[in-house]
């Protein structure tokens, strides 16, 4: 057989490949691995926000950093998921289920605010005692992998201070990595939710697009016949504006206070306090799962509570379609 075809090209003619070829080699790069790599360091915040994380992925509190260099969200909002280190598969759940409502969902402007821009962070937040050998190097390869790992230094029991530690330790692990000098809040709303809530990001985000923007508190407040002003919101998903976290950070008062049933206490807080004044009340629109029957499931849901097993989070996710394929995928036969 004749070899003739292969044999080497002439140094002309590498010469003139490769300047056809780098131009596009350098394009490749731009627009494939530049985003892969972005999506690998944040891939909760890259998908259809106009800017990027506030938060970096960390293994420990003290590696958090603010990215200056983007332009701020005009609405932002930090929702840290309060789990425990062992849960490893049930973070995986909930971080598919977030990812796949920034990609698709309506986490857009409307038509009437068509220059507003909207930003979602999802973070995990976990306790750093106790932590055994083995879910500390699980915990360590998600912070690697996904970015979205908070390790506090606090014991794991909500009773125990983690809400506070959470909420107080917000400014300064954000302020350490920004250059900012402080001067520009790295949120506009900072949330606290159970790892067995699920919450519809786009829904959430609109009620926020008319909330006030300081000394504000929102929740399913309890009771729930004081719609104007209750006491306290239910610990399974609450949120407030940040010079309230700021102001949490810095009471001493707060502080003193830190132990306790951890929604009561944090309406505690604020009402010792005289903050919060500004209180915005979603009930019944977050509340406790009831059954799988489409009747029990709100039209305007914004969170469902109590998905302790991961049917009820199959049979949530399957209501809302979440886990509808398109009726063109080759992934199923049926």
């Amino acid at each position: 057989m004749s070899t003739a075809y292969i044999k080497n090209p002439s140094p002309s003619s590498r010469t003139i490949s490769l300047i056809v070829l780098l131009p596009l080699a350098l394009l490749c790069f731009t627009f494939l691995l530049l985003p892969l790599s972005a999506y690998l360091r944040n891939p909760l915040s890259t998908a259809t926000f106009t800017s990027g994380s506030a938060c970096a992925g960390v293994g420990t509190a003290a590696g958090v950093a603010v990215d200056t260099q983007r332009r701020r969200a005009e609405l932002s909002v930090l929702v840290g998921v309060h789990t425990m280190p062992g849960k490893h598969s049930r973070r995986h759940l909930i971080r598919m289920a977030y990812a796949l409502q920034q990609q698709t969902a309506a986490l857009r402007p409307s038509a009437a605010a068509a220059a507003a821009a909207v930003r979602v962070d999802v973070r995990f937040v976990l306790c750093a005692r106790p932590m055994p050998p083995e879910h500390r190097a699980f915990v360590a390869l998600e912070a690697r992998a996904y970015g979205d790992v908070l390790v506090l230094d606090c014991a794991e029991s909500a009773e125990q201070g983690k809400t506070y530690t959470y909420f107080s330790s917000l400014p300064a692990m954000l302020r350490s990595g920004s250059n900012s000098g402080g001067g520009a809040r790295p949120y506009d709303y900072v949330m606290k939710v159970d790892d067995d809530t699920f919450l519809q990001l786009d829904a959430m985000v609109e009620t926020l697009r008319a909330a006030p923007w300081e000394d504000m508190y929102w929740g399913v407040g309890l009771p729930f016949q004081n719609r104007e002003s209750p006491p306290f919101m239910l610990g399974m998903g609450y949120l407030m504006s940040w010079d309230l976290v700021e102001w949490i950070a810095t009471s001493d008062m707060v502080r003193r206070e830190a132990m306790g049933v951890e929604d009561l206490t944090t309406g505690k807080w604020l009402n010792m306090g005289n903050k919060a004044k500004n209180r915005v009340n979603i009930f019944p629109r977050m509340y406790d799962y009831k059954s799988a029957k489409a009747e029990d499931f709100l039209e305007n849901t914004i969170g469902v509570h109590q998905l302790k097993q991961d049917l009820r989070w199959a049979h949530t996710l399957d209501h809302f379609n979440l886990t509808r394929l398109e009726p063109s995928s080759k992934l199923h036969n049926f």
